[in-house]
């Protein structure tokens, strides 16, 4: 079952290139060497930044045995100056489409023809070390590292230093007590040595806090969760249409990196249970390591990691390697040249991590671009403070995560809301979810009395890269993380994963890593497919990210609510600290929580290359209804037909609607797999038909002609008033000219309607009386109607335009003007003399309620005339998306609360508290929604 790979010897990879470059071109490209004269062991230089955080002397339990071996200490090589130019430069090109070395990758082999040392270096330092008694273990195919072990005492007098025994959080370690040293002669070749310590990197996965089994076999707990299966994930992440065009990971290969042995029970049960292919992962011993037998603390990550990066790249060889520390598993992927693509979820934050060590990752990172690789990795589960414990707080964040040539993935949390995005029931292979759903920022910590939050902020190591640019990159010189994200709560909703023989729920962000692996997977294999590269791979695939949010924004999910703030609590002695909340809010573009956000990965392949994907059309279910079954004459008709695609490809194209002729044709409206037309006729178009209507789609998502058919009664009438007109409009609460999709709409004129009358229930009904109103051709629900006046919601699917069109049927004789509509066009609803309501006075630090319409759009998504459910927490309750302030007399009133509450259609709720520091007397009271303020209204300050 598992198959240990062991590297070529030095000659036999050399006789190897020897057959394959010219003998000139072997003389261009060999290294001069650079260890000059002998290795003198009395003359040494300290090589700082080897000595571990966490090797803190009150935790110091004295040297270790002599004899004790220490195994896997790894040098790394440190290149040349000229030769880490010409890395730098190479690298660059190779994401330069404009470039002859445009993702042009090189092998292990060249690697080390162009950038590692010399054959006699290697050979002179190989020697030295064997002198000091230790064994060679293995050596780079690229000439940039070698693997040594030896007992402490050959460690210890090699390098210069003592190795003792550490208790921390009660684990027992070894690790270097001081800065190791080297001979002079070894300056300019050997930058860092690894494996002094035994610090390991911990998981970033998060199970379930209330386990359970009551989701089988619908994926739903007790409590109202669900649960994500592969299919859930296909159809929110948009991946279906990939798979229908043949996109499945078929002939390419992918990286799990890991730090325990597993077997392939769990794998098999969790493909077998949602219907993936049998495809078993090749299991590989790193050969620079020891076994390390089943880690209890690590095998749940490793089975995680396996199952849902091959969920997402369903048919991809997938390759576990596993070593005694995760990182030589990635050093030794690499090295091999395994696959494309490495996941590792697993991380450290940058204070508790040698510098000596994040040094040397770096470099591991650099070689996997050049050849091609994109490494992905977790950006870990504390929030902005990713250290979490008492020796390192504040600001931190994860390494290898914080690597500008890794990409970091943080996490998301689903924000329901009153929408209905489940299932009652799962399918055969578990899929419930209807659509995408709405997103936030991942942060669980309160509910679960721990820092549980998408990782992210300034590396405090790494410098700001050219490519990271765009809409809400913090202006400065640090490196920032995450960026990219995906769905990582455990709690709302977590992912199943088969592990220890049962069907457990996880999250953290170690999910969303091997998953967007899986996804760049799908990205190799389009590209080969339709010949837009001859290989697989895209190296460092930043670049191309950053530059895409910009250029096609409709790939990504901008996650713009939410933060990853956790509470610090400062240790004794712990420097540069503050006790309390610390973290990033989500934002419009990028920000230090989600990153550039989560993606449509149909949309993201698309774009890639700048060319669609060609997925065959899928199967979509088209419903027809009508607002009335029986109608007189003189009544306005609503044709309704909704064409749902299962997948999650939201259908577009339109709909014809005919009653012996046609009546009209509607354009498909909609996101998430459902998309809407709607058609606005009267009974007289429908008097001399039969009363059969029939709606016919004709666009993509469904084979052509797909039609459903319902049947209208119509009772000849005489026409009810005289011809509408209308005389002008106004925002419902300020009566100013500020109009937002959501926003309450007053409609004034003549002979709107036949009679008073109001609506009943919610939602809001679309016609009463015979009277119906549109928006560019969306119904607009209506909530009062007199013969003066109309009042009316803006739907919230209306655009940002100078020139909307309102409709108003009243009867069949119609009115219209248009109007613009803004983002936002905030108006705070008043009594007389324009006193705020419900408070006209308050005193300073009470606080009060404000009541506004004209917010704009919502997050989560609010359908328009409906109103969130009582039952919904105050925390999910739908909010702007832009954001909102609020002055009294001119000084800022923090806002407590702001959101839609359940029972007013179109209104925002703000609970402010009155400035301590506000001028007594009546005050202006203005509400910026955005960068649009209301018009002012009074509030007495007592």
């Amino acid at each position: 079952m598992f198959h240990r790979q062991r590297p070529q010897t030095t000659l036999s990879r050399f006789a190897v290139l020897i057959g394959l470059i010219p003998a000139g071109t072997l003389a261009l490209l060999a290294q001069p060497a650079r260890i000059v004269g002998p290795i003198a062991n009395s003359e040494r230089f300290l090589a700082l930044g080897h000595v571990h955080p966490k090797a803190r002397p009150e935790y110091d339990r004295g040297r270790v045995a002599p004899a004790l071996e220490i195994p896997s200490v790894a040098l790394t090589f440190a290149p040349s100056e000229s030769q880490q130019s010409e890395l730098d430069r190479l690298l660059s090109d190779q994401q330069d489409p404009s470039s002859a070395n445009y993702h042009h990758w090189i092998t292990p082999e060249e690697y080390g023809l162009r950038f590692g040392i010399s054959e006699a270096d290697l050979a002179t330092l190989t020697a030295w070390l064997q002198s000091q008694g230790l064994t060679v273990e293995s050596s780079a195919r690229a000439r940039n590292w070698i693997v040594i072990s030896g007992s402490a005492a050959q460690v210890e007098s090699a390098f210069g230093t003592e190795i003792h025994q550490y208790v921390v959080d009660g684990e027992t370690h070894f690790a270097n007590a001081t800065e190791p040293s080297l001979p002079v002669a070894l300056r300019s070749v050997v930058k860092n040595i690894r494996g002094l310590h035994d610090f390991r990197m911990k998981p970033a996965s998060r199970r379930f806090k209330a386990q359970s089994h009551a989701f089988e076999p619908d994926y739903k707990s007790s409590g109202g969760n669900n649960y994500l299966s592969p299919g859930d994930l296909a159809i929110i992440y948009n991946i279906a249409p990939l798979y229908r065009a043949g996109i499945d990971g078929s002939g390419q290969k992918l990286v799990i990196a890991g730090q325990t042995q597993v077997t392939l029970t769990n794998l098999q049960q969790f493909r077998t249970r949602f219907a993936l292919p049998a495809n078993d992962p090749q299991l590989i011993l790193a050969a620079n390591s020891r076994d390390p037998g089943v880690q209890s603390g690590d095998v749940d990550e490793a089975n995680l990691d396996l199952e849902w990066s091959g969920a997402v790249a369903q048919k991809a060889s997938i390759i576990y390697v596993y070593a005694n520390d995760v990182m030589q598993s990635v050093q030794y992927a690499i090295d091999q040249n395994l696959a494309p693509v490495i996941s590792t979820s697993y991380g450290s934050c940058e204070p508790e991590t040698p510098s000596s060590d994040i040094q040397t990752f770096r470099t591991w990172a650099k070689q996997a671009n050049s050849q091609g690789i994109t490494w992905f990795s977790a950006s870990g589960d504390a929030g902005a403070a990713d250290c979490n414990d008492t020796h390192a707080n504040g600001l931190a964040v994860d390494v290898p995560a914080s690597i500008p040539e890794v990409t970091g993935v943080g996490g998301t949390e689903f924000t329901e809301g009153s929408g209905q995005y489940w299932n009652a029931a799962a399918s055969a292979n578990g899929t419930s979810v209807l659509s995408y759903i709405p997103e936030k920022v991942w942060n669980d910590s309160i509910s679960d009395g721990q820092p549980a939050a998408s990782g992210g902020g300034p590396s405090a190591v790494f410098s700001k890269p050219a490519w990271q640019t765009g809409p809400g990159v913090p202006d400065d010189n640090a490196r920032h993380v995450p960026d990219v994200s995906l769905a990582a709560s455990a709690d709302h909703d977590g992912y199943l994963v088969y592990t220890g023989g049962k069907l457990q729920v996880f999250g953290g962000t170690s999910v969303p890593a091997p998953s967007f692996a899986g996804l760049a997977v799908l990205i190799n294999q389009y590209l080969v497919v339709n010949g837009k590269q001859s290989t697989a791979g895209l190296g460092n695939i930043n670049p191309t990210l950053y530059s895409l949010a910009q250029s096609a924004p409709a790939a990504f999910h901008d996650i713009t609510s939410g933060d990853n703030s956790v509470t610090v609590h400062c240790g004794r002695g712990a420097g540069n600290c503050s006790s309390g909340p610390l973290g990033f809010s989500a934002g419009i573009g990028y920000d230090q929580a989600t990153g550039l956000g989560s993606v449509d990965a149909f949309t993201l392949a698309s774009a890639w290359s700048g060319a669609p994907v060609a997925a065959p059309a899928p199967s979509a279910a088209l419903s027809f209804v009508s607002n009335a079954i029986t109608a007189k004459s003189t009544d306005v008709i609503l044709l309704i037909a909704t064409v749902t695609d299962s997948s999650g490809n939201t259908p577009s194209g339109t709909v014809v609607f005919s009653a012996g002729a046609v009546l009209g044709s509607s354009a498909l409206i909609g996101s998430g797999g459902k998309a809407t037309a709607t058609l606005e006729v009267s009974g007289a178009q429908l008097l001399q038909s039969s009363g059969a209507v029939t709606a016919t789609y004709t666009g993509s998502g469904s084979p052509a002609g797909t039609s459903a058919m319902i049947a209208i009664t119509i009772q000849q009438s005489s026409v009810v008033g005289g011809t509408p007109s209308i005389t002008s409009l106004a925002n419902a609460a300020s009566f100013a000219q500020a109009f937002a999709p959501g926003a309450l709409l007053s409609v004034f004129g003549t002979s709107l309607a036949p009679s008073v009358q109001s609506a009943g229930s919610i939602p809001l009904p679309a016609t009463m009386g015979g009277v119906s109103a549109t928006i560019d051709g969306v119904p607009a629900p209506l909530s009062y109607l007199s013969p003066t006046q109309i009042n009316l919601q803006i739907p919230y699917e209306t655009a940002v335009k100078a020139s909307a069109v309102l409709r108003i049927n009243n009867n069949g004789q119609i009115a219209s003007r248009t109007l613009a509509i803004a983002a936002a066009g905030p108006g705070i609803f008043t009594g007389q003399n324009s006193v705020v309501v419900p408070n006209a006075s308050a005193a300073r630090g009470q606080l009060i309620s404000l009541y506004v319409t004209g917010g704009g759009a919502v997050t989560p998504q609010l359908a328009t005339g409906t109103t969130p459910a009582s039952s919904t927490a105050v925390s999910a309750l739908p909010a702007p998306t832009q954001a909102a302030s609020v002055t009294i007399g001119g000084v800022t009133a923090p806002i407590q609360f702001i959101g839609n509450s359940p029972g007013l259609v179109g209104v925002l709720q703000i609970n402010v508290q009155v400035p301590t520091q506000a001028v007594l007397g009546s005050q202006a009271v203005v509400v910026t929604i955005g960068r649009v303020a209301s018009a002012s209204a009074r509030l007495t300050v007592n």
